[in-house]
């Protein structure tokens, strides 16, 4: 039976929520936002089974890439259209052209994350793009392993430990699933990331409502509507791929439903962006990820190439770069029949900039104080910048040990 006294070591990814016969498992959130199971006592049987498919539990060994390609898609509208390569976008059409399913994470009705499954190209959309939200996984792994009986091609893409999961709970590998994870700085709180879009809808009211005669700015008829959000904007506002932009679209009453851009900033200048960057809202597992090193037992993984202007700098227009860990003769083979530049690289040269596919982020000192102001009403903005305002003798902990780590290269210090 699971019982979770460590929160450190759930990752969130709900396989053991599928896998029980019983149905006697539940997530529930917590104070942070996250999602964590608990176990009705009463009708479980003690079976097991929520153990076994625990990625938390069952770690596996790291795994070599057998290759690894600087990557882009020769479509330019498909790449600008993505966050990176354009290297979903081509794997998602190859699937279904073969009669494939895709699963991936979109935004649901409110704007939270979600994992589902399309089955058109039509459908691909949503699924696009990076989205820095822990996204609900719901049943699909089920979902999944019903369309690998049925004979059908998959392909899964998820962040390592959601990869995983859905390895564990599949028990057996099936030819027809292409498993593809991506390099993964840690997942931020959906509870954090709901509060922030109201704190977007009411800061968009405000303005708007401004020299209205209404005392009640924030009233439901002054409230706009968002219509899009997209954490990686290339293009509006001027933005590229290294400097990209978050972008939040939506629709005023008090502009006759007009769509308008409600929010855009550079991606560092953000609210949201750096209370994920500074590592204050990320899932206590993030710290202590067991599937780096290409443990998730993915076909590829993928990411940003960080850093090609300078080891490949004519390899780099700034639309879009996406290094690509093979892991598996399948995800091989798929790079032969999708319309793909490909680059050979060396382990060194892709994870020079990209040291979360090695390894976790640390702790923050702050992150303890983010959350204290956070979960007592201070905003988004307000909480960051508390946490960050350390104490005198943390701060000069802090600087001793980068100096440290300058001179003598030691490496997780704190520990």
């Amino acid at each position: 039976m699971l019982q979770i006294t460590d929160k450190s070591k759930c990752c969130g990814c709900n396989a053991c929520v599928q896998r029980c016969p019983k149905q006697c498992i539940v997530m529930h959130e917590d104070e942070e936002g996250f999602l964590y199971p608990q176990v009705d006592v009463t009708l479980c049987v003690d079976c097991g089974l929520c153990e076994k498919v625990c990625p938390m539990l069952a770690q596996n060994d790291v795994k070599k890439a057998l290759q690894i390609f600087a990557a882009k898609n020769k479509n330019e509208h498909q790449r600008l259209r993505s966050s990176s390569g354009g290297i979903f976008i081509l794997l998602a059409e190859q699937t279904i052209k073969m009669g494939g399913v895709v699963f991936g994470a979109r935004f649901d009705k409110n704007w939270e994350v979600e994992h589902c499954y399309v089955e058109t190209i039509e459908e691909l959309e949503p699924l696009m793009r990076s989205k820095y939200v822990q996204s609900r996984i719901g049943n699909t792994y089920k979902e999944a392993e019903q369309f690998l009986k049925e004979g059908r091609r998959v392909l899964f893409v998820g962040t390592s430990c959601q990869i995983l999961g859905l390895h564990k709970f599949l028990r057996k590998d099936y030819n027809n699933l292409l498993s593809v994870d991506f390099i993964c700085h840690g997942v931020p709180s959906p509870g954090v990331w709901r509060k922030y879009l109201q704190e977007i809808k009411n800061n968009a009211s405000l303005c708007e409502a401004a020299g209205k005669n209404t005392v009640l700015p924030f009233s439901l008829k002054f409230m706009p509507v968002i219509t899009g959000i997209n954490f990686r904007e290339k293009g509006l506002g001027g933005y590229g791929w290294k400097k990209f932009g978050f972008v939040v679209h939506g629709k005023s009453p008090l502009k006759g439903d007009q769509n308008s851009v409600l929010l855009s900033t550079i991606f560092n200048e953000n609210a949201f962006m750096k209370a994920f960057l500074y590592n204050f809202i990320l899932r206590p597992s993030c710290y202590s990820c067991p599937v780096k090193k290409g443990k998730s037992e993915s076909d590829l993984t993928i990411a940003d190439f960080w850093g090609i202007e300078t080891i490949y700098p004519d390899f780099d227009d700034d639309k879009g770069v996406g290094v690509m860990f093979v892991h598996s003769e399948k995800g091989s083979n798929i790079l032969n029949l999708i319309d793909i530049d490909l680059l050979s690289v060396k382990y060194d040269e892709a994870i020079k900039n990209n040291p979360a596919y090695y390894t976790s982020v640390a702790v923050p000192y702050g992150r303890v104080r983010f959350w204290k102001f956070f979960n007592t009403g201070k905003t988004l903005v307000e909480s960051t910048l508390l946490a960050l305002f350390s104490p005198l003798s943390i701060r000069i902990k802090t600087k001793v040990v980068l100096i440290l780590k300058k001179i003598i290269g030691v490496k997780n210090i704190y520990n």
